[in-house]
């Protein structure tokens, strides 16, 4: 299973951003587009693309980010009105691989300014600096920078090739996914694996595999795939994390699916993709 976007065609342009002067310029590009923003959410068309717009009026490092460049052209983000986008989790199914990532960045970017307008250390504002993709205190000079949560999400098998499918309480009736958790200080991702799974649903694992990764926008997490092998079929569910768990082969799960028993994550997740893996053979 490969990684999400392999190739990614968004260039963050890393070296020049940090020219006020060329950001201004890109900004000014009569091939500039800029997308509407908002919680987790991005204007789109009827049809379900993005809808971007040209750029227009003077560039506000206040309002505009800079997200980099798709296929030469600058894309930026700029906050929007709640009526004016829809939720990414409605839509995120149906946007092309550029569009989707060009749609999580825009989205967690702007986001990131909206709550990092003062300074954490002293208390003073801070200002916006590289096109958007940093901020800087105005009163200590301390620079910040849009943070990502790492988190693990692992398909655990037993040694008989089932794998192991859990809900959570605030889930709607029938969705199950693999199991997920946030890395904590002073951990490896492994440990975080380990840690999490004995956590949620009391298994110890042994073959413990990366798979890959994904960025999510959810709020802002960076998912690390990972496949892990039972060392039992035994589990005790964490009280009010877990709310049913069970052990699928691959025919019964094809058949609740089929019946609508269970619905499965969004195509666009790296839980869907490792699902689908285990379910074609090649998890690993």
């Amino acid at each position: 299973m490969s990684d999400w976007l392999v190739g990614s065609a968004l260039d963050r342009v890393e070296e020049r951003r940090a020219d006020p002067d060329w950001v201004r310029a890109s900004w000014a590009d009569p091939d500039a587009v800029v997308l509407p923003v908002g919680e987790v959410a991005v204007a789109v068309t009827p049809d379900g693309a993005l809808a971007t717009r040209p750029t227009a009026g003077d560039y506000d490092s206040e309002r505009h980010y800079l997200l980099g460049l798709i296929e030469g052209r600058p894309w930026f983000s700029t906050w929007a009105d709640g009526d004016e986008v829809t939720a990414l989790r409605q839509i995120m199914d149906g946007l092309s691989a550029s569009d989707l990532q060009a749609a999580f960045t825009g989205s967690g970017l702007a986001r990131w300014h909206a709550n990092a307008r003062f300074c954490s250390t002293c208390g003073a504002p801070t200002r916006a600096v590289r096109g958007g993709q940093g901020r800087e205190c105005t009163g200590c000079g301390r620079e910040l920078y849009p943070r990502t949560d790492p988190a693990v999400i692992v398909a655990i098998v037993d040694p008989a090739g089932r794998l192991l499918l859990g809900r959570q309480p605030s889930w709607a009736p029938g969705r199950v996914s693999v199991f997920a958790g946030f890395v904590e200080i002073g951990e490896s991702l492994e440990q975080a694996v380990h840690r999490e799974m004995a956590e949620e649903v009391a298994l110890e694992l042994d073959e413990v595999t990366y798979l890959g990764s994904q960025p999510w926008p959810f709020p802002r997490s960076l998912m690390v795939g990972f496949r892990a092998r039972a060392m039992r079929t035994g589990f005790t569910m964490a009280q009010g994390e877990i709310e049913g768990a069970r052990w699928f082969t691959v025919d019964q799960l094809r058949e609740a699916t089929t019946s609508g028993e269970v619905t499965l994550p969004p195509h666009t997740s790296i839980a869907r993709r490792m699902i689908e893996s285990w379910l074609a053979g090649t998890l690993g």
